[in-house]
């Protein structure tokens, strides 16, 4: 008798991301001004506030409808940042939900004290498609403040590379129907290894 064989699912909270063994590329968009800059240098300049939140993203497709394929407002210039994986993790492990969960939380005053007190916080929005339509499954947006947005910009980056050339490209390919050869522009993310509990604090079934 046959088996007949089933494509695994992507599980509804996974990281995926463009890793190597050492570093893990994050996006973000900002206005010309100060992402090209960045992109010039490898590094934030120092207009880049490092006392406010800033949200890193590991998926391109959810970084190209947070931005509009770069369309919107002060969000022109896609910046792909590579960033250490010890810097990613330690992220992960100081990090809260961004919203009270009740299977994640005892209550709704333990969830406000470790917010306070955490240095990043953690979202899981619905991942995208080429045509930025909401999927199942969901994508993960990392929040990092206070401690983590200081050693994100000025120890944790490696990298930094202007992506909007190629954030249009694809954008214009699947305005013309080129779905196919849009798929293949894009970064090849992989789940992203996350032993040791790295989740725990941030993933349950309830949230």
């Amino acid at each position: 008798m046959s088996v007949v064989s089933f494509p695994q699912l992507t599980p509804t909270r996974q990281i995926r991301a463009v890793h190597t063994d050492t570093t893990v590329t994050v996006y973000q968009a900002y206005r010309p001004a100060l992402g090209l800059p960045a992109a010039r240098d490898g590094r934030f300049p120092e207009a880049w506030k490092r006392d406010r939140m800033t949200w890193i993203k590991p998926s391109f497709l959810w970084m190209a409808y947070r931005c509009g394929w770069g369309t919107k407002e002060g969000q022109e210039t896609v910046l792909a940042v590579e960033i250490t994986r010890e810097g990613f993790d330690w992220a992960l492990r100081n990090a809260c939900l961004s919203h009270y969960a009740p299977g994640v939380h005892p209550d709704r005053d333990t969830w406000k004290r470790e917010l306070r007190r955490s240095p990043a916080r953690v979202q899981w929005d619905p991942e995208r498609d080429l045509h930025l339509r909401p999927l199942a499954h969901r994508s993960l947006q990392l929040g990092l403040s206070g401690e983590a947005a200081r050693r994100y910009a000025d120890e944790w980056t490696v990298a930094i590379r202007d992506v909007t050339p190629l954030t249009h490209e694809i954008h214009a390919l699947v305005q013309d129907g080129r779905t196919e050869e849009a798929a293949r522009l894009l970064p090849e993310e992989r789940p992203y290894p996350v032993e040791g509990g790295l989740l725990d604090r941030v993933t349950a079934s309830a949230v």
